[in-house]
């Protein structure tokens, strides 16, 4: 049978480790920006909105495609960017610690 304390204290274990790089994922800034460099997202490693600049020319109601284009390539541009990070972070060791 298994130790219900052991398994409570991997539990909070786990909780904390949890916390910890939500923290860490919050304190990364990543920016996101359309080809054309009309509109720049700004987020954070959680996938948290922070800020946007949207150029002026895209603000008139006859360019509301364009500015959602530009804003939809912005965002991947945002996951590319992001994803990069994540894997340049991403430690192995401590992932099969968590799942162990």
């Amino acid at each position: 049978m298994a130790n219900p304390m052991g398994q409570m204290k991997d539990m909070y274990k786990m909780q904390k480790e949890a916390k910890e790089m939500q923290k860490k994922l919050r304190k990364q800034k990543v920016t996101g920006e359309s080809k054309s460099g009309k509109v720049v997202i700004h987020m954070n490693g959680a996938q948290e909105f922070e800020d946007i600049d949207i150029d002026e020319s895209l603000l008139d109601p006859e360019m509301i495609v364009v500015l959602k284009k530009n804003m939809e390539e912005a965002f991947k541009n945002y996951q590319k960017k992001l994803q990069k990070e994540m894997m340049k972070d991403f430690d192995m060791d401590k992932l099969k610690g968590m799942l162990n």
